[in-house]
C-alpha cells in the first residue's frame, strides 16, 4: 500500500509544445500543461464540458522523451506525484506552486 501514497494518474491532452530546459547543474527538465475534460449534465439538462489544466514537470530521461516524442494536442497518460513548494519571486513575494512530477509518460494517440 505504501506505493499508493501521493500518486496521481491523469489522461489528457497537451496544451503546448514541450520545451526542454536545463538547470545550472546540467539536469534536463520539461514543463507541460495537461488538459483534462469532465462532462456533466446541469439542472437544465444541458451537457457541460469543463476543462482543467494541470502543470506537469518531468526530469531527466522522461523530459528527454517528452521533448522528442510529444506534440501539442497529443493525448497522454501521466503518472506521478503531487508536489507543493514555496519560492520567493524577484520582488520578494512568496509564491505557492502545485505541480505534478511525472514518473511515467505514456503516449496514447497522435
Amino acid at each position: 500500500m505504501k506505493n499508493l501514497r501521493n500518486r496521481v494518474q491523469l489522461i489528457g491532452n497537451l496544451g503546448n509544445k514541450p520545451v526542454l530546459s536545463e538547470t545550472n547543474n546540467g539536469i534536463k527538465y520539461i514543463k507541460l500543461s495537461l488538459a483534462t475534460n469532465s462532462i456533466y449534465i446541469n439542472k437544465n439538462g444541458e451537457k457541460i464540458k469543463e476543462t482543467q489544466w494541470h502543470p506537469i514537470v518531468a526530469w531527466g530521461k522522461q523530459a528527454e522523451f517528452a521533448d522528442k516524442y510529444i506534440i501539442k494536442g497529443q493525448e497522454v497518460c501521466i503518472e506521478g506525484k503531487l508536489n507543493y513548494r514555496i519560492y520567493e519571486d524577484s520582488d520578494g513575494n512568496k509564491k505557492n506552486v502545485f505541480e505534478i512530477i511525472a514518473n511515467e509518460i505514456l503516449l496514447l494517440k497522435k
